[in-house]
């Protein structure tokens, strides 16, 4: 179990903090939605979440099948929709490392990995998810 103390800062910012190491972190409201934009909004994170759990799964996938993914930079961008206002797509695109040759089984077992890490099943089914992997080739 993990756990996480959230206080409501003011002016639609709020501060959470990861009680076992103490990492705090700041959100605010998006400009489109009242707020500042100063800060990741409580949706920004929500999407980023996706990309991080992602690329930590297949740095797990890859650490113990013997090859490395260090340095694998992936971009995330979130679409939102109204009524309910949700997220509504995530795009993801993973830049693999200049210079570096995967073989077939290796990306194969890096798309298994993004595809069944934890936030991937934990989403709702009826949010997109484009996962685009971009090989140096």
């Amino acid at each position: 179990m993990t756990k996480m103390k959230t206080t409501y800062l003011g002016n639609l910012r709020t501060e959470i903090e990861h009680v076992q190491s103490g990492n705090k972190l700041i959100t605010d409201a998006p400009l489109d939605n009242n707020g500042k934009g100063e800060f990741f909004s409580p949706t920004d994170l929500f999407a980023s979440s996706l990309g991080a759990c992602m690329l930590t799964i297949m740095g797990m996938s890859a650490q113990s099948h013997g090859f490395s993914i260090d340095g694998t930079v992936l971009e995330t961008e979130k679409t939102m929709a109204a009524n309910p206002r949700r997220v509504a797509e995530i795009t993801i695109d993973f830049y693999f490392p200049k210079g570096v040759r995967y073989d077939d089984k290796a990306k194969r077992l890096l798309d298994a990995a993004a595809k069944t890490c934890p936030v991937a099943n934990s989403l709702h089914p009826d949010i997109v998810k484009n996962i685009r992997f971009h090989f140096d080739e």
